[in-house]
């Protein structure tokens, strides 16, 4: 059974099922601050608030914040990043860190826009 419900091309497929990693400052969500809620590509789950996103100048989305409940973090194979999944189906969403001091809440969840979907709101 498939535990993603919207159908996936080869690209979402390499980033969400496999675990890769688009390039850096080649996704539509890297510099894109509109009001709204991103959601996870494959089930459509909500995972970032608009007024969790910031510019980082790292490449990839980045969210100081996530919404409750929406996000999983586990350990990376190798032990030295934190990878983040979408807590419904599991899809790879990209890592987070900590102890940058970007932000007031010192965290950024560095995020594939090609794991994403924005949906337009206030």
């Amino acid at each position: 059974m498939n535990k993603y419900f919207n159908k996936l091309n080869e690209e979402e497929k390499k980033i969400i099922v496999d675990k890769g990693t688009e390039y850096p400052f080649t996704g539509k969500y890297n510099n894109h601050f509109e009001k709204g809620v991103y959601v996870c590509k494959a089930c459509e789950t909500p995972l970032y608030r608009s007024e969790h996103k910031f510019q980082s100048s790292c490449g990839w989305p980045s969210f100081d914040d996530e919404i409750e409940g929406a996000v999983k973090r586990e350990l990376d194979a190798d032990g030295r990043r934190v990878e983040i999944t979408c807590s419904n189906c599991g899809a790879h969403l990209g890592h987070v860190f900590e102890g940058e001091f970007l932000t007031e809440k010192n965290i950024r969840h560095c995020v594939n826009s090609v794991s994403l979907k924005f949906i337009e709101g206030k």
